[in-house]
């Protein structure tokens, strides 16, 4: 029997979901308004931030279990803008407070902004009733 080879690296995740942000940004960048489309793209970018956060974690653990503990913290430091953002996200959505919004995004461009987006590839289904997703986990008061 030959190896078992992992083609969906965490890695390979990673750069897909950075790549959904880029996508989802640029869109953002053409609303005049802050619609439904708006929110549920801004709940899309919380649920995408909250996978990247833990594929570096998977990812770090797999580097501290071969003695890497170096490349593994390095790694979490590279990545920790990412629970950040998504907490500054997801706090915005839950307070209504959507004024913050431009200053966010503005603060999300330079981490995406060696990604080329020439064709939009993501559908609008994939972030299509996230914003009611989100809602739906916030803590009871």
């Amino acid at each position: 029997m030959g190896r078992v080879i992992q083609t969906d690296s965490t890695g390979k995740q990673r750069n897909q979901l950075m790549r959904t942000v880029a996508e989802i940004l640029r869109r953002l960048s053409q609303k005049s308004e802050i619609d439904a489309e708006v929110k549920d793209m801004l709940a899309m970018l919380v649920y995408c931030f909250r996978e990247i956060d833990e594929g570096i974690e998977q990812s770090a653990a797999v580097w501290e279990k071969r003695d890497y503990w170096m490349k593994a913290e390095e790694l979490r430091q590279r990545w920790s803008w990412v629970s950040d953002m998504g907490d500054q996200i997801r706090a915005m959505i839950y307070q209504d407070n959507w004024a913050n919004m431009p200053t966010i995004l503005i603060k999300l461009l330079p981490r995406v902004s060696d990604i080329k987006v020439t064709k939009m590839t993501r559908s609008d289904a994939l972030w299509s009733g996230a914003y009611e997703r989100l809602l739906r986990e916030k803590p009871a008061r």
